[in-house]
């Protein structure tokens, strides 16, 4: 994005966009007007013009941020599907970009940051005949499931090596003498394979049958099975428990 070829063209956008490159790479402790200015080939004065001073540029780019978790859209033939696609897309938005994260956090819009996703669980979980209370219940399990999740992995990947590890941890006696678990927990974990199978467990068991109903029509087939005093009632786009 260096040189000339930048001068003639740069707008709020492009200054935005290559701040947002910065912090990705490097934190926000990264990004001064000076490096940003050298980045874009152009002069401080520039960036100052198009965004102003330091603090309205972070406000920008949380709010960029916050837009592109709002871009997430379910997938799939079934409410199952769905939920678990977003699911999906979720947990990648947050692994993608956990500096541009933590300052939506830092300034108080983790739950503004949510509500996109939670608006698109909640859909599905009416399309399963999902309502009220049990409805918004569905819709921050697997939020929190996410969130969990993606914790859990960086504090992995984060961690000093171990000793001892789990390879000289786990053998059959450890395991119960099950020497197919010892030898499968032995090995390093697959947080990809773990992800996509507890999400499907977890939506199982959330949304029944009528999670399996194609064209997301599961209300007859779920609705016994779950009214409760709320049925009709609240809207399960309540805020998240967020962080």
């Amino acid at each position: 994005m260096k040189g000339k070829e930048t001068r003639g063209h740069l707008d709020r956008e492009r200054v935005v966009a290559a701040a947002a490159d910065l912090v990705k790479q490097h934190g926000p402790a990264a990004l001064t007007m000076r490096k940003l200015a050298a980045e874009l080939g152009t002069a401080v004065t520039s960036i100052y013009w198009h965004v102003g001073n330091r603090e309205s540029l972070l406000d920008a780019l949380v709010e960029r941020t916050v837009a592109d978790l709002g871009e997430i859209r379910p997938a799939g033939r079934t409410p199952a599907r769905r939920v678990a696609s977003v699911a999906r897309a979720l947990r990648r938005q947050l692994r993608d970009h956990p500096h541009l994260v933590a300052m939506v956090h830092e300034r108080g819009l983790t739950e503004r940051m949510f509500l996109p996703a939670q608006q698109a669980l909640a859909h599905e979980m009416h399309a399963a005949g999902l309502r009220g209370a049990r409805a918004a219940d569905a819709v921050r399990a697997v939020q929190v499931h996410v969130v969990g999740h993606v914790l859990v992995e960086r504090n992995r990947e984060r961690a000093p090596v171990q000793r001892p590890d789990e390879h000289q941890l786990w053998e059959a006696r450890t395991a119960g003498h099950d020497p197919a678990l010892a030898r499968a927990l032995a090995r390093p974990l697959d947080a990809e394979r773990l992800f996509t199978l507890s999400v499907r467990a977890l939506v199982a068991g959330l949304l029944g049958p009528g999670g399996e109903v194609p064209g997301g029509r599961g209300g007859d087939v779920a609705r016994g099975r779950h009214e409760d005093k709320d049925e009709g009632g609240a809207d399960a786009t309540a805020s998240s428990p967020g962080n």
